[in-house]
């Protein structure tokens, strides 16, 4: 889920990482292994203006054999909760009034740089609606 693919650019002895569907997203790294390290903070980053101005997230293209990165799993639940409360129209004070919370609460719940707990998220996603999966799946697969 969340997984948005990268255009990696020789760029003079560095490696300038591009998103397709987020053009706010760009970084580098010295290399291709930190350039695609440094590429989930700056997806995160621009994710999170999306979150801030409630702007539905961008739909992720096929990787068509490019490498994709994705935000921390953490980050993911939060970005379904918020695609979530846009889908269905719902406000952040919608949100406290279904988990009978205050806003600061809400606005926790939707900052990826905040680290919540699993069980109030899936809390969060089960009020609007929503369900999460965890799976785990060798390396090798």
């Amino acid at each position: 889920m969340f997984k948005y693919p990268v255009e990696l650019i020789d760029d003079n002895g560095t490696v300038l990482v591009k998103f397709p569907d987020i053009p706010e997203a760009i970084t580098f790294g010295q290399d291709r292994e930190e350039a695609l390290l440094r590429a989930s903070d700056a997806l995160e980053s621009a994710l999170m203006t999306y979150v801030e101005k409630r702007w539905p997230l961008p739909k992720q293209s096929r990787l068509n054999g490019r490498p994709g990165v994705s935000p921390s799993p953490l980050s993911c639940l939060k970005l379904a909760l918020h695609q979530g409360m846009i889908e269905k129209n719902l406000k952040k004070s919608d949100l406290a009034r279904l988990l009978a919370c205050h806003m600061p609460q809400i606005d926790r719940l939707l900052d990826l740089n905040h680290e919540s707990r699993l069980e109030q998220l899936e809390r969060a996603l089960a009020a609007i609606g929503r369900y999460m999966v965890i799976e785990v799946h060798d390396l090798a697969a």
